[in-house]
């Protein structure tokens, strides 16, 4: 007698979920576009096992990434329970998880005992997005903000590293800087980091990191430190959402830490509305 294998209900996604995966990322494009951009970008085939799917049956009923960070998507209460099972070995393989915080809350409640101690918990991070472009809002935009270019490598990754760690509270590499230049390389190529820059330096700086399903997610936002509290964040960050708008996508996401009062309001003038909550681990 011919035994049928069972397959299991949380099991590592591949080429042939593709559709599948994007479909389920595309329920909360805001929340989801991290990892829709990693699954659009060709990790199904690239790296196999990162991205994990929750099965209901024959429906897809959400999926986790599981790399260096691990990010749910649409997981429900049985989802977080077999996603957290299924990777609770992996912990010296992961920084952070970051997502929604029901999801996140729940992975962290599961794994948690067993992989703490962290570096540090941001509880609540409000989820933004707009889709008006902010010169409709009558807003003025710094016309000094423009894709960087390839050659702009060497001095956006001062400003890149500067607010990489006062983000996270420790420096983005030690020693050889090669696989942090490559990834800003990378972004700059893409046309997805955005600079000014006076007398050679970079005094403001914001990247799209995740570009899917017509979303964009914003990140690295940076203002050099003796140019804060004079007014020139709202107009460069106005110019980079209009930018994005006008070409990318029709939606723009981030996340914010709460306490962040000053960012907070300069995305509420440049018209950012909230419409969810991020959790983020740190390891």
């Amino acid at each position: 007698m011919r035994v049928l294998r069972q397959r299991l209900p949380v099991r590592p996604l591949t080429t042939a979920d593709h559709d599948a995966a994007l479909e389920c990322c595309a329920r909360d494009r805001a929340a989801n576009v991290f990892v829709a951009a990693r699954i659009v970008e060709g990790s199904l085939r690239t790296s196999p096992g990162a991205v994990l799917g929750h099965w209901n049956g024959s429906e897809l009923a959400g999926l986790a990434w599981v790399s260096a960070n691990v990010v749910p998507v649409e997981l429900d209460d049985d989802g977080v329970a077999g996603v957290a099972q299924k990777i609770s070995r992996m912990r010296r393989q992961v920084a952070s998880i970051f997502g929604p915080s029901t999801q996140v809350t729940g992975l962290w409640e599961r794994l948690g005992p067993g992989w703490g101690p962290v570096r540090a918990v941001r509880t609540h991070q409000p989820l933004l997005s707009t889709s008006k472009r902010p010169s409709d809002l009558g807003l003025a935009l710094d016309e000094g903000v423009r894709p960087a270019t390839p050659g702009e490598v060497d001095i956006v990754l001062p400003a890149a590293a500067h607010m990489f760690t006062e983000e996270i509270g420790y420096p983005p590499f030690y020693g050889s800087d090669r696989g942090y230049r490559a990834s800003i390389a990378s972004l700059i190529r893409a046309g997805h980091t955005f600079v000014k820059v006076e007398d050679g330096e970079v005094v403001f700086k914001a990247d799209v990191g995740s570009l899917a399903l017509g979303c964009a997610q914003v990140q690295g936002v940076w203002l050099h430190p003796r140019l804060r509290g004079q007014g020139l964040s709202v107009p460069a960050m106005a110019s980079v959402v209009e930018q994005v708008l006008g070409g990318a996508a029709d939606e723009v996401s981030l996340y914010v830490n709460d306490f962040n009062v000053a960012a907070r309001a300069t995305y509420a003038r440049c018209g950012f509305r909230e419409v969810g909550a991020f959790t983020t681990v740190l390891l």
